[in-house]
């Protein structure tokens, strides 16, 4: 039975967090806070339990989620002023020419993404798509649809970056299975959204050859693409081989114990990035001829942005635990049942909505995701939960417009007009999320 009074303040508090976001233009934290606390008002909930739940849910998602994202915010900010996504970049349009270029920057922003903010990473790596279209004449977008796809798709996908990782401790989802899933959904979606579509919007939004001056580093000066790649590399495997080694498939039946406890400590996020910061911290840092106090400075300022994320996550699971000590998640898990309604279905398109709706892709992921929780079932396995994420960050990512700051900075860097960033940006982004989803359905058929 639907409880409309519950759904009602689920409903309203949903509003209510979009109105205060857009009409107010109050931070996400804070408005994600006002909402929760509307929610057990208009519920009936005693008005210290609401601050109990408050702290609750804080308390439970900041546990994880504070950790893994600071370690990735320091991590990627080593990666940024050591040069090593421009060595990255630079490498793969050598190995694949200039008519593969678009594939070289896909897998650029694909690779770099994945310790590197979105919009730092591109503002890095745009200078190759100006040399490209410089070099050969053709279209800017032939270059920088690939890039931005790759750049979104991991971003959005992948682990340690906070959208997938919030996301995965609010649903209670292994890290490993996220990754693991992110690269099945993401590669086939990254060649989509990025060469193909790319040589095909390029050939119909023509835009005018852009000049800009950025400032870039010396080729011979940067790290060696080997280090990156392995540096980069070596969080994702430790975490992959746990999920790997402690999963029914191999267990204490095949290996002992102990091996897997240590294992388990060892690939756990936690001292995973603990390891890959202390090798980007010497061998891109010290043996590059970095200071200490130029790499603490790094440190703490890339502490900036990982704490607003941190804290709008800790805000979503606030909002999460109101739905959970409400009631309201257990009645709508138990009407989805009743109705045969797919959990994924659901996840996608709450997303969807508030994505379109207020444009952060962030606030879509951590709302979405909140919403979801609560219908989680006991038998929900670790694939399923994982591809969960998946759809919940699908469907964060569709049509970005102009309520997002990444339509502007796009529009911006590639010298598009507001209608010629709709036809080739939006567009991208709602093929990517299409896709994706489209993806964590085929592959929930089989897990």
């Amino acid at each position: 039975m639907i409880d409309f009074s519950l759904l009602t303040s689920v409903i309203l508090g949903v509003v209510l967090l979009i109105v205060l976001i857009l009409r107010f233009k109050i931070q996400a934290f804070l408005s994600l806070l006002i909402a929760s606390i509307f929610v057990g008002v208009l519920s009936g909930m005693e008005p210290l339990t609401i601050i109990k739940t408050m702290q609750e849910g804080m308390g439970n998602t900041l546990g994880f989620v504070a950790l893994v994202v600071g370690l990735g915010g320091i991590f990627g900010a080593i990666l940024e002023h050591s040069g090593g996504a421009e060595s990255l970049a630079a490498s793969l349009l050598a190995k694949f020419g200039v008519e593969r270029s678009p594939w070289a920057l896909m897998l650029a922003g694909f690779i770099v993404a994945i310790p590197v903010f979105f919009e730092v990473a591109f503002i890095i790596l745009v200078p190759m798509v100006y040399a490209l279209q410089k070099k050969t004449g053709k279209p800017i977008l032939l270059y920088g649809i690939p890039l931005l796809a790759g750049l979104a798709i991991t971003h959005t996908f992948i682990p340690p970056t906070p959208g997938p990782v919030a996301v995965a401790d609010i649903l209670k989802a292994d890290l490993g299975w996220v990754i693991f899933f992110g690269l099945i959904a993401g590669i086939p979606t990254a060649i989509l959204c990025g060469p193909i579509f790319g040589k095909f919007i390029s050939k119909r939004v023509q835009v005018s050859q852009i000049e800009i001056t950025t400032e870039t580093k010396e080729l011979e000066n940067l790290p060696s693409v080997g280090i990156i790649i392995s540096i980069i590399a070596i969080p994702i495997l430790l975490i992959v081989v746990n999920t790997i080694l402690n999963s029914p498939l191999v267990g204490e039946h095949i290996i002992p114990k102990k091996i897997l406890e240590w294992m388990g400590m060892i690939g756990h996020p936690f001292s995973a990035l603990i390891i890959a910061n202390l090798i980007a911290w010497y061998l891109l840092g010290i043996r590059r001829g970095f200071t200490k106090d130029q790499l603490l400075d790094i440190s703490t300022k890339s502490m900036a942005p990982a704490g607003m994320i941190i804290l709008i996550t800790g805000a979503g699971g606030v909002f999460k635990q109101m739905l959970v000590n409400t009631g309201a998640g257990e009645m709508l898990a138990n009407y989805f049942a009743n109705e045969g309604v797919s959990i994924l279905l659901f996840a996608f398109l709450s997303a969807v909505v508030i994505r379109i709706l207020q444009g952060s892709a962030t606030v879509a992921m951590i709302t979405a995701a909140g919403l979801t929780a609560p219908l989680l079932m006991e038998s929900v396995s670790d694939p399923q939960k994982a591809l969960l994420v998946i759809a919940v960050a699908s469907g964060a990512s569709i049509m970005s417009h102009v309520n997002d700051s990444g339509f502007w900075l796009v529009g911006k860097y590639l010298g598009l007009s507001e209608k010629q960033t709709f036809q080739s940006w939006t567009a991208m982004t709602t093929l990517l999320a299409i896709t994706g989803f489209a993806c964590a359905s085929i592959l929930s058929l089989f897990f």
